[in-house]
């Protein structure tokens, strides 16, 4: 998902064709990067996984059975090649759910580290929300800003002193407001 474009940014940069679309399209995914992981959608963490023969299964930290169901369609990412991709559940525990992959051995119990990704049916399309495509354009300008400026880093606009905050923390909070409505409860932590 793309929320800000190549075409938005270079409008918005004014910088016509001085830079290629590779150039500006790596600081809109650098955008999806800082910016997705906040925003509320229909996944779940994976924290550990085993199976035996081709019957895989993946462990979650709290109960999913109102999430998940026999029989959906999951996606499935960060759990390795056997488990990721499109897998339809075949059961559902607890606090975890089964699917067929393509193992050729056993393997126990263990950790996903990092935490890998269960997403079902996204019903939130990010990409029509005026306030995300603020926000995620803000970012964008603010990460090409320090890419060019003279040392990596923003001019406060009394002073012309260089800013050692440009991509702290600070990135995303100068769009809370714009995300707030948006932001996955589970990352909203501290």
């Amino acid at each position: 998902m793309a929320l800000t474009t190549v075409a938005e940014l270079r409008t918005a940069l004014g910088v016509g064709t001085l830079y290629t679309d590779a150039v500006l399209q790596s600081v809109c995914d650098a955008s999806d990067n800082v910016l997705l992981p906040f925003l509320w959608k229909n996944q779940q963490y994976i924290i550990a996984q085993g199976n035996t023969g081709t019957v895989g299964t993946l462990y979650f930290d709290q109960p999913i059975r109102d999430y998940f169901y026999v029989g959906q369609s999951v996606t499935i990412s960060g759990a390795g090649t056997k488990y990721n991709g499109t897998k339809t559940i075949t059961g559902v525990s607890t606090r975890s759910f089964t699917v067929t992959t393509s193992h050729t051995s056993d393997n126990p119990l263990h950790t996903v580290e990092p935490y890998g990704i269960a997403a079902a049916e996204t019903y939130a399309d990010y990409t029509t929300v005026p306030a995300i495509q603020e926000a995620s354009l803000m970012i964008t300008i603010a990460i090409w800003q320090a890419r060019q400026a003279p040392s990596g880093q923003g001019m406060t606009v009394d002073g012309f002193a260089p800013s050692p905050f440009t991509m702290s923390n600070t990135l995303l909070a100068r769009v809370r407001g714009l995300l707030a409505p948006y932001l996955d409860p589970r990352s909203m932590v501290g």
